[in-house]
């Protein structure tokens, strides 16, 4: 299959509900595929998947050109098609430095592309635009795009589902869409073994499990899941209204970024983009201890943080919305990434098992290209992509270089760090 596009009338089992998924599937069925299924262990949108969330940041600023453009891309489908979860608020980087390598690399790009961006070497700059900004910025250095903002993340992959539907996507949840195990035959994958009921045949098999995917196949050398910390503050109406005028923002020097309170429900949303937080789960699959979060449960009902990640959010509002700092959590979890070694996608066909192929690793930054995702996913899938994507997206091999090197160099914070047992208790 490395060469050839697969039969639309094959019978496809996509194996995840989040964004990589779901802008596959719907994207395959625009394409002409007669016999697309989604399995999941929820119904979309997945309450604890990484596309899931009240927001995420929607931005085109990268220190990579293939990036930028698809982001830049991405934004013309948010300000259209999915306006209703888009908010415009604009978007800064803030950096405590004088010169960061992933800014002056990002400037570089945007600059060869025609660009530019508003630069403060005092961020208190910013006030002149969202007198909202109740704080002192300084001592940070401002990047400044109005071309960006954040989306409804729930409301966004609800709407891609229900778009699936209609273009007859098939979805199976519950233990039935609970997949344990792939189904092999020789070096050919048939099918999956699921939690409840005969293992479920398949002429191609595709993986979009993001942060579970190792307890699937072992990819760890190429993507690995790590927890990231988030918290959220119930505002009274007139507190948010108080900071409603702000754009999002993001220090990449601690990797703390917040977000405008929610429109409706005025939750003010902190998080940190930063190496995480790993577990040792034992995959049966795999028969390896992996990182991942749970297979068995919702990940996102457990209001768990290391308590160095709990300060480092409080400190990031102190530093940004410093009013709300010390205000109680209404909720605090782990968001799980999948990382990779610079943050690319892994989207490829499995080398070594025919009827696999293989769609994760959105690294901290998938879901922003929610509207044009699927398209480039299926270029890969038919083997009509461009060689730079072959070989960006490509999944390696062990070649036995040692650990996972994390991300793109838009993290920040400490480094990575394995949960310990009682704290994995909690979790």
């Amino acid at each position: 299959m490395a060469n050839k596009t697969p039969p639309k009338t094959d019978t496809v089992l996509i194996i995840g509900a989040g964004v990589f998924g779901l802008s596959m599937a719907l994207e395959l069925s625009s394409r002409g595929y007669k016999d697309v299924t989604v399995l999941d262990r929820y119904p979309p949108p997945v309450p604890d998947g990484s596309s899931v969330d009240i927001s995420r940041i929607i931005r085109s600023e990268y220190a990579d050109p293939v990036y930028s453009q698809m982001a830049q891309e991405a934004l013309k489908g948010w300000k259209s098609e999915y306006r209703d979860y888009y908010h415009h608020t604009g978007f800064v980087m803030l950096s405590e430095t004088a010169s960061n390598p992933y800014i002056d690399k990002t400037l570089e790009i945007i600059h060869d592309q025609g660009r530019s961006l508003k630069e403060f070497v005092n961020g208190n700059g910013l006030k002149e635009m969202y007198p909202d900004l109740h704080t002192d910025l300084s001592s940070l250095r401002a990047y400044y795009n109005p071309e960006g903002g954040w989306a409804d993340a729930e409301g966004s992959i609800r709407h891609l589902s229900h778009r699936c539907s209609e273009a007859g996507v098939s979805f199976v949840t519950g233990p039935r869409g609970t997949v344990l195990s792939l189904r092999r035959q020789r070096s050919r994958v048939v099918g999956v073994n699921v939690a409840s009921g005969d293992f479920i045949p398949a002429n191609q098999v595709i993986l979009s499990t993001g942060a579970w995917s190792n307890l699937l196949l072992d990819v760890a050398h190429t993507a690995s899941a790590s927890g990231q910390p988030v918290g959220f503050i119930q505002l009274s109406p007139e507190e948010a209204r108080s900071i409603t005028k702000t754009p999002v923002m993001i220090n990449l020097s601690s990797g703390i970024f917040c977000f405008p309170p929610t429109p409706g429900t005025n939750i003010l949303k902190v998080a940190r983009h930063s190496y995480g937080f790993a577990t040792s789960t034992r995959s049966d699959a795999t028969d390896r201890a992996v990182s991942s979060p749970k297979l068995d449960s919702n990940n996102a009902k457990k209001s768990f943080l290391p308590q160095e990640a709990d300060k480092a959010l409080r400190d990031g509002l102190r530093q940004l919305i410093p009013r709300f700092a010390d205000r109680p959590w209404s909720n605090r979890r782990l968001c799980w990434y999948t990382d990779t070694p610079e943050g690319d996608f892994v989207v490829d066909y499995h080398p070594q098992m025919d009827g696999l192929f293989v769609a994760i690793g959105g690294a901290g930054h998938g879901f922003k290209f929610l509207p044009v995702l699927g398209r480039y996913i299926a270029d890969r899938y038919e083997n009509c992509a461009p060689e730079i994507l072959r070989q960006k997206w490509r999944l390696r091999l062990p070649d036995g270089s040692g650990d996972l090197k994390i991300g793109d160099g838009s993290r920040g914070g400490p480094p990575l760090r394995m949960l310990t047992v009682e704290e994995q208790s909690k979790l």
